[in-house]
């Protein structure tokens, strides 16, 4: 049960969340990221006490009591939309709380747990159009600014929201609640991809406005790491800084590797069962991974990965090698909460034109069947019968509360070819160069949606994700 408190004391609880704010209000134009500001953002309080668990099964009530310090009932509330990096894409499943403590730092690399800090005092979750209202915002006094979160993973981001009004909702304008680009920001994860000959997935993180300064080899402190895979680029261009890429067998030989990074995408090198730069300790190191809390997305012939990996990897699904389906009107499945909520959320943002269905270019025909006990399909066809997305969280078959990685298994080439003039990905060409696009594909933004989704805290596919609790003081 939720429970109020003055205005003078939750003006207590919360002062040096922001610690660069106590005293001095900030700006209008709320912003969040490391430790010196310069323009006129504030920056999270990091350290303090280990983190609290987090329940999923219950966050802040719309429905439950008004706040008796409103005169005539009524709530405090803030409202908004969050996006991605680029702040044109709203984002479904993103937690957003107003913190009464001070943020604990983030645990570098794949971890079986969900890390949720700063005794969330209401919290909310966006629905599939990006957006949130946080109920019984604590009252504070004027001139003073309320902290605010947002979360998926470990992409993270505080602000400070001026000028909240007792018992009135305070809107923040559109655009504002965007994840950070680069890590003077707020935080993200270190994600690892590699390149491959046939799906230029190095574009897309880019396109979803991921910054510059973010993307360097392995040693070079960016954020985002690329790798090059079998007739993949290779090289940044001169504008990034001309550095090569490291071989992805650097990358996957070896679970220590690996577990570095929070994500990891594999990009389709256009060859079925390559394993020419896939050592044999090179598949248990991948499901080593996936078990310890890595995030893998696998791009159509990667699911060599499941196939040759130990049991029960093989099982997830029925493979076979059929004929390309091209381009195809296919099914998003909404049978399950996150499925209904793509089926949604394409619509809302111009993927789709129709609910439960979006139009696909580049599938394949290599998955017939997933295995329900492990996996659930997403996007799929009837004639003839392909599962295009799939799922499943790790370790399979353990108990939801052990579960604590995710695989996602693509049957398309994500990001289209040359020959539909989209991005191209090819040792010749240094990265950007090869992105030559800037709009978002349906599948491109379906693969958004999973990315982001993959990066999420674990929760069974039937579950339908929901904020981290609040603390009761």
């Amino acid at each position: 049960m939720l429970r109020f408190m003055g205005s003078r004391r939750l003006a207590a609880l919360l002062p040096c969340v922001l610690a660069a704010a106590c005293g001095n209000p900030v700006p209008v134009s709320v912003g969040a990221g490391g430790d010196t500001p310069g323009d006129g953002s504030i920056r999270p309080s990091l350290g303090g006490s280990s983190n609290p668990a987090i329940d999923f099964g219950s966050s802040a009530d719309p429905g439950g009591p008004v706040d008796p310090n409103c005169p005539q009932g009524g709530r405090t509330t803030i409202s908004g939309t969050v996006y991605a990096p680029s702040g044109e894409l709203p984002l479904y499943n993103v937690m957003v709380y107003v913190p009464s403590s001070p943020l604990t730092p983030l645990t570098e690399g794949a971890i079986c747990s969900c890390e949720v800090s700063g005794d969330p005092v209401s919290a909310a979750i966006t629905d599939e159009h990006g957006q949130f209202t946080l109920y019984n915002v604590p009252q504070v006094p004027a001139g003073k600014t309320v902290p605010l979160v947002i979360q998926v993973g470990k992409w993270r981001r505080l602000f400070a929201v001026p000028n909240v009004t007792a018992c009135e909702d305070t809107a923040i304008p559109a655009k504002t609640l965007t994840l950070p680009a680069k890590r003077a920001e707020g935080d993200m994860p270190r994600i690892a991809l590699s390149t491959g000959g046939a799906d230029a997935m190095e574009c897309l993180i880019r396109k979803l406005g991921v910054d510059q300064s973010e993307f360097t080899t392995p040693d070079g402190g960016g954020r985002i790491n690329y790798y090059f895979g079998l007739e993949g680029t290779n090289h940044y261009n001169d504008a990034y800084g001309d550095g090569q890429f490291p071989d992805a067998q650097d990358l996957w030989s070896t679970v220590d590797s690996l577990k570095r990074y929070d994500v990891v995408l594999l990009s389709c090198e256009g060859e079925r069962d390559y394993d020419k730069n896939k050592p044999d300790a090179a598949f248990k190191a991948m499901f080593d991974y996936a078990n310890l809390g890595g995030r893998i997305f696998a791009s159509h012939w990667h699911e060599i990965w499941l196939q040759r990996g130990p049991d029960p990897f093989p099982s997830v699904a029925s493979f076979v090698s059929e004929g390309d389906l091209g381009t195809v009107a296919a099914s998003v499945v909404t049978t399950f909460p996150k499925g209904k909520a793509l089926s949604d959320w394409l619509v809302n943002v111009q993927g789709s034109t129709s609910p439960g269905k979006v139009n696909l270019t580049g599938t394949q025909h290599t998955v017939t069947m997933e295995n329900s006990t492990y996996a659930q399909r997403w996007i799929a066809t009837d004639a003839p019968a392909t599962v295009q997305y799939m799922s499943a969280n790790t370790p399979f078959g353990a108990a939801a509360d052990k579960q604590c990685g995710r695989i996602v298994l693509s049957d398309i080439h994500v990001t289209g070819s040359k020959t539909e003039g989209r991005d191209i990905s090819d040792p010749s060409i240094g990265f950007p160069d090869g992105c030559t696009t800037t709009d978002l594909t349906p599948q491109e933004k379906v693969l958004a949606y999973m990315l982001f989704d993959i990066s999420a805290c674990i929760v069974p596919d039937d579950v339908p994700p929901s904020a981290p609790n609040i603390v009761v003081r």
